[in-house]
């Protein structure tokens, strides 16, 4: 398959600054060295893992074997997630591929919604009168 020259709108800028982001990520990260304390927390772990998925899904979108091809991404970070004690992603099948497919949109909007708004309390219907 060849891909073409120009993307659908918005994808270069977006897949350039997650270059980017990734770059910046591994030049801080680096001078920590492996294992240093101040280096990666649970939560910055966490969401890099999470990039991670999500583009493997975005990239999965390619073409129909790219999920297969991508699997191995897949399994490799739910490896490293249990290994750093981390919350699972999407649980993955035999063959190593997401058990369910994707349907949010954005699943890191949900999940920071999610975690940072906390419920809101019940009220009693309004009763307007006439």
């Amino acid at each position: 398959m060849e891909l073409p020259t120009i993307a659908a709108p918005g994808v270069r800028e977006r897949a350039d600054a997650v270059a980017d982001a990734a770059c910046h990520l591994y030049d801080t990260v680096v001078p920590w060295g492996t294992g240093a304390p101040g280096g990666w927390s649970r939560t910055a772990a966490e969401d890099a893992a999470e990039a991670i998925e999500t583009t493997a899904h975005a990239l999965a979108c390619i073409d129909p074997g790219a999920e297969l091809v991508l699997a191995p991404v897949h399994a490799a970070l739910a490896d490293l997630r249990r290994r750093l004690g981390l919350a699972p992603a999407d649980p993955l099948t035999a063959d190593g591929l997401p058990a369910t497919p994707r349907t949010v949109g954005n699943p890191r909007r949900t999940r920071w919604v999610r975690v940072l708004t906390p419920p809101s309390p019940r009220q009693p219907p309004s009763r307007t009168t006439s």
